[in-house]
């Protein structure tokens, strides 16, 4: 049984709280956190703002700002005060005894957002981890209810609160989901190790929250992965097996998004789903062409890369909702090299797929094929095309004058040199 923390199904109403701390070298973004208020169900009735030098020790606020939070929650009959920062666990406790109503900061907005997401029975552990990760240190507000998870009564030792029983239920009830995920941990290695002996390349969407990763994936995959215009419209990891033209059988992955100060607690609790991305051959780093501050939303997205050390991977950028630009003109961007290092797309029009199709395919490792094959004495121009792109390995002639090459060549490189020729792979394997 899940220990989801029980919520109400229509919005709460909330007073938002944003205070500008000189202190903060990055300030949270007030309109994304109006946006995870309501992604989550909450009713905001009124935002209040304020600027401080640092935060107050007793209740983050000044005592000036916490009656004018006082007087909205009450005017406006709140059950919710919802801070756009994290907030200690005492500072949780003094506001809520001042306020009486409930008190929740940003981590704990995130979680609860995560948890009305979460779908697969990994997702939901993984939530749920994070969440007692963050509630444990919070257990003085009375965690009665957890009594229901192993019996209550007959439960406590010799001497034994309350709070110490549920803080040893809670332990015990972390113990255990990491155990079943590390046992989810070992089936996704399985899995990657499976693919990579297979030969088979995995491209992983990355992105900002709200960046349209689903609305792509589906495009590029013709799946039919849940799609809506809010914040953690997708949580679960979705992956699908696309044929695509000289490269063949790809593994795509759509992953969860990533947003300011994603919480390390659920960096944590989602390793093992992030670690698909982490194992990727190729990134698709997807991007909100149209938003106005994408190229902060690219640095979000870089410091959560580097946490699960897939910072250094190859790395395609996709600037998606072009179709929302003045100048929506889909295109590649290249390097001197010529190689893509940018598309431009639209997923809901499918403009720019197939530009898009055609950078991945140049993107990808190509697949290397080793072979023996056996050329006639007349073969020597198709010997020649084999050595001048480097491919021979070894090579052997025959007392009757044929030539055995060993080859070791990208497959793409060897079907076209053999198209040239006008031959077939199976005329002249041997082994």
């Amino acid at each position: 049984m899940a220990l989801f923390f029980e919520r109400p199904e229509s919005g709460e109403k909330a007073v938002l709280v944003h205070v500008k701390l000189n202190s903060e070298s990055e300030p949270e973004d007030p309109r994304e956190f109006e946006e995870l208020v309501l992604a989550a169900g909450g009713d905001p009735v009124d935002f209040i703002t304020g600027s401080r030098q640092s935060p107050s020790a007793k209740f983050f606020i000044g005592t000036g700002k916490l009656e004018e939070v006082k007087v909205s929650v009450n005017a406006a009959k709140a059950q919710l005060v919802i801070f756009n920062h994290n907030l200690s666990p005492s500072q949780e406790r003094n506001l809520e005894a001042e306020l009486q109503c409930r008190v929740l900061d940003r981590t704990g907005l995130i979680l609860d957002i995560f948890a009305q997401r979460a779908r697969t029975h990994e997702g939901k552990l993984q939530v749920e981890l994070a969440q007692l990760q963050h509630l444990s240190s919070r257990l003085v507000r009375g965690w009665t209810h957890l009594e229901r998870q192993k019996g209550g009564i007959g439960m406590r030792g010799p001497g034994e609160t309350q709070l110490e029983s549920d803080r040893r239920m809670v332990r015990d009830r972390i113990k255990l989901i990491e155990n079943r995920l590390g046992k989810v941990r070992k089936q996704r290695d399985q899995g990657r190790r499976g693919r990579k002996r297979s030969d088979i390349p995995t491209v992983s969407l990355v992105g900002y929250t709200n960046a349209g990763k689903s609305t792509l994936f589906n495009a590029i995959t013709q799946a039919d992965v849940f799609v809506a215009n809010q914040l953690f419209a997708t949580l679960d990891p979705t992956m699908r097996r696309v044929d695509l033209r000289d490269v063949g059988s790809v593994i795509f992955a759509d992953t969860v998004g990533f947003i300011s100060h994603l919480p390390h607690r659920l960096v944590d609790a989602f390793r093992a789903t992030l670690e698909e991305a982490a194992s990727a051959d190729l990134l698709l780093h997807i991007m909100d062409a149209a938003a106005e501050d994408r190229g902060t939303n690219v640095l979000r997205v870089n410091e959560v890369l580097k946490e699960i050390d897939a910072d250094q991977l190859p790395t395609l950028m996709v600037y998606n909702k072009v179709d929302l630009l003045d100048d929506p003109h889909p295109r590649i961007d290249r390097n001197e090299d010529g190689v893509p290092i940018a598309v431009w797309v639209s997923a809901l029009t499918g403009e720019g797929l197939s530009l898009l199709l055609t950078a991945i395919g140049e993107r990808l490792p190509a697949k290397t094929v080793h072979k023996y094959l056996m050329l006639k004495p007349h073969q020597g121009k198709l010997r020649s095309a084999f050595f001048g792109c480097k491919a021979v390995v070894g090579e052997k002639i025959e007392e009757n004058g044929d030539i055995q090459l060993e080859i070791r060549l990208p497959e793409t490189d060897l079907f076209r040199i053999l198209k040239n020729a006008d031959l077939k792979l199976h005329d002249l394997v041997t082994k």
